[in-house]
């Protein structure tokens, strides 16, 4: 279900990701979107997991942006509970992280990430990233 097919339905995201700066850009990225969508943000692995279970009736984030560098239970933790439980293995996961290893980026799609994309550190690239990771996972994939 898309935006584009679906103008009525607002979009679902979770932003996981403890860097405040990381965080504050990531989210104004995601608002000035053209996609209708709802945000929410947790700071640690521990905290998202506990959004994620608390949500009623499997109602399930459309997007999860994840970054790998988190305290408590860290993204790789996250990353692979999510897609071991039934439920949450359904959300799509991009792992938006600094890491630019293969090794790093090879783990992430074993582990089931739909995607990585490596952070980039100049502002305009970083917006123009966010902005296609919106484009491709809330308006063009189903």
């Amino acid at each position: 279900m898309d935006a584009m097919k679906y103008p009525g339905r607002i979009k679902e995201v979770l932003v996981v990701e403890d860097s405040a700066t990381d965080s504050k850009m990531m989210l104004r990225a995601l608002a000035k979107g053209p996609t209708p969508k709802h945000v929410a943000s947790s700071a640690d692995g521990d905290q998202a997991m506990d959004y994620l279970r608390a949500l009623p009736g499997g109602r399930l984030p459309d997007l999860m942006l994840l970054d790998l560098n988190l305290p408590k239970m860290d993204g790789w933790e996250v990353l692979a509970e999510c897609k071991a439980d039934p439920e949450l293995r359904r959300i799509p996961i991009v792992v938006f992280t600094t890491s630019q290893l293969g090794s790093e980026v090879k783990r992430c799609y074993e582990l089931g990430a739909n995607s990585f994309v490596a952070k980039p550190f100049e502002l305009n690239e970083f917006m123009d990233a966010m902005g296609a990771i919106e484009k491709y996972w809330l308006a063009v994939s189903a």
